[in-house]
């Protein structure tokens, strides 16, 4: 059997830990690369504050970087065929404007 073939018969079994099934809720992602790596910053920042914290760092080769790219678009054609199309305004500018903020 060639190598290609063993490696599409092989399966991965893959477990996610209670902590990381919980995910961390991000609602901005910063990208960086140098000639070796995609570094991902996935961020929260919230209503009312000056300060942001870096929740997740995900670190990428580019040839993982351009299948992320592939799968992704593939997860989203999938999903707007299923759901509609998603409203895709340009972002705002960082640091978002989340309005007037609350006082008690």
């Amino acid at each position: 059997m060639s190598n290609s073939k063993q490696q599409k018969n092989q399966q991965i079994n893959i477990e996610v830990d209670e902590t990381t099934a919980q995910g961390d809720y991000s609602n901005l992602a910063i990208i960086n690369h140098s000639p070796s790596e995609f570094v991902v910053d996935f961020v929260a920042i919230m209503p009312g504050t000056s300060k942001a914290k870096v929740k997740s760092r995900i670190i990428l080769t580019p040839e993982h970087a351009k299948r992320f790219q592939s799968a992704l678009a593939d997860n989203i054609s999938r999903y707007e065929d299923s759901h509609g199309e998603i409203d895709s305004k340009e972002p705002p500018p960082i640091p978002l404007n989340f309005g007037p903020t609350g006082e008690a």
